[in-house]
């Protein structure tokens, strides 16, 4: 699949920059020019040789300040998506095969996290587990496992009614290896998918929280903190909160064209679509290998 998917120029374009994104996370601190939690005399500064994002009302570097948030807005977000992927997706498959009473239970509890404000539980369980980024992550993945759960059950379903998987079955062969035999390959596209777009909606969730300080104590850098400093002061700093802004619409854009990716080469209709753009490649590199053979008969003609 990830041939596949860097076959496609959108495929590589979103993979290249989820990369970078991934470099900042690894690298950020590191690369921060100053110390993100100093403050100095130099308050709302703009752009300069110095400080190439300005600074915030304290003083501090606000490109240190993203830097130095990148690890904390990004590995919250793959938290979200790992934490709601085995919370819905293992429980989504096996819904199929424990029986009605396994598949009553889930399909409830499912419904009730699809009922629950989402904001206001997440802010009250961040609130009694106490306010930090695991905390606030596990409220959340386990709030967005519902569409792992629906996604998953409805591939496995799909599938479980296959003859190969029933034959499977009827021969004697347990679950489990009937799940990793012949369930998981079928089911896999899809919760790639839904695993793509979730990392996505992990990034709005995670800058969402740590704008409202949940999740996260000031002065700690994140996106969604140096997104909230901003705003208190647009009139002396207007354009402060783009920067934060596309980096973070840019990183949501990317997880969601690498879904729109995954979904286009999954299973055999991706295979005939990358077969046909080949065959269409190949057709007019043909074509303008035949053109220049064309021209260089008639130049040859004429000189002649």
């Amino acid at each position: 699949m990830i041939r596949r998917i860097l076959a496609l120029p959108a495929g590589r374009f979103a993979t290249a920059f989820l990369v970078f994104i991934a470099f900042l996370a690894v690298a950020g601190p590191v690369l921060a020019p100053y110390d993100p939690l100093l403050g100095t005399s130099d308050i709302l500064a703009g752009p300069s040789a110095a400080h190439w994002l300005g600074t915030d009302y304290l003083g501090r570097d606000v490109l240190s300040r993203i830097l130095a948030g990148a690890p904390i807005s990004v590995f919250g977000a793959v938290q979200v998506a790992v934490i709601a992927l085995f919370a819905g997706a293992v429980p989504g498959i096996l819904s199929v095969y424990l029986g009605r009473v396994f598949e009553w239970l889930t399909l409830r509890f499912v419904d009730t996290l699809i009922a629950l404000p989402f904001l206001v539980f997440a802010v009250a369980v961040t609130a009694l587990l106490g306010n930090g980024i695991p905390q606030a992550m596990l409220t959340v993945g386990i709030l967005v496992s519902p569409l792992f759960y629906r996604v998953s059950r409805a591939a496995t379903l799909s599938v479980a009614r296959s003859q190969y998987v029933e034959a499977a079955i009827l021969s004697g062969a347990r679950t489990g290896w009937v799940v990793r035999t012949h369930v998981w390959s079928k089911v896999l596209p899809p919760i790639a998918i839904a695993t793509a777009n979730t990392l996505g909606i992990g990034f709005v969730i995670v800058s969402s929280l740590t704008f409202l300080g949940i999740g996260i104590q000031p002065p700690a850098p994140s996106w969604g903190g140096v997104l909230a400093s901003d705003l208190g002061y647009l009139t002396q700093r207007p354009y402060a909160p783009i920067f934060t802004t596309v980096l973070i619409m840019l990183s949501v854009w990317a997880f969601n064209l690498l879904a729109d990716v995954i979904r286009d080469v999954a299973g055999e209709s991706g295979r005939t679509l990358l077969t046909e753009r080949g065959a269409a490649r190949d057709a007019a590199r043909r074509r303008r290998t035949d053109t220049a053979a064309s021209e260089d008969a008639l130049v040859g003609r004429s000189s002649s």
